[in-house]
């Protein structure tokens, strides 16, 4: 159980009268909490650009067309599996900070850098807009990274670099689809 207003655990004992006890337990692991807060919220919002990322594979997975159709089909699936490993990972990285994972469409359109496509687009659009929403999940990353840095967060910070590695490798394989 959580205090809404400041998200700390609630524990609850029961007391030698048999009443039941409510008492906060605090988050220490090392990193303050305005730091914690700090990177929880540039994990949000990494976790919005992966969550509508993963959406908008998923989409062109089902909709592309072509002479590309079983390359791209596979290659989609491939891309929005990983996403979607990537976002239960993200959202745990978020909770074990001692914050509350987004987790409604709503929010993630407010957090996200990532737009929807318009319509459907051609085999060579799709590539072309999944190569730019990779590159901006690899900037929102870069952006958070000195911020867990500077609170010495080795987890959030091999998270961080684990993610900038997928999405410019991704970014790359298919931007060589274009040459």
């Amino acid at each position: 159980m959580y205090r809404q207003e400041d998200n700390c655990p609630i524990i609850l004992t029961v007391s030698p009268f048999h009443h039941i006890v409510r008492t906060a337990m605090d988050i220490n692991i090392g990193i303050p909490n305005d730091q914690r807060k700090r990177i929880a919220d540039g994990l949000s919002r990494l976790l919005a650009d992966t969550y509508s990322l993963f959406l908008k594979t998923h989409n062109f997975h089902w909709n592309v067309t072509g002479p590309l159709f079983n390359t791209l089909h596979t290659m989609f699936e491939t891309q929005y599996t990983e996403l979607f490993a990537a976002v239960d990972e993200i959202a745990e990285r978020i909770r074990a900070l001692g914050e509350f994972a987004p987790g409604s469409f709503a929010s993630f359109a407010s957090l996200s850098s990532i737009t929807d496509a318009k319509g459907i687009p051609s085999a060579t659009d799709m590539i072309r807009t999944l190569v730019q929403d990779n590159e901006t999940v690899v900037r929102t990353a870069r952006e958070v990274l000195p911020i867990a840095e500077e609170a010495n967060d080795g987890p959030s910070v091999d998270l961080l670099n684990e993610r900038m590695q997928i999405h410019e490798k991704t970014a790359w394989m298919l931007r060589s689809m274009l040459d």
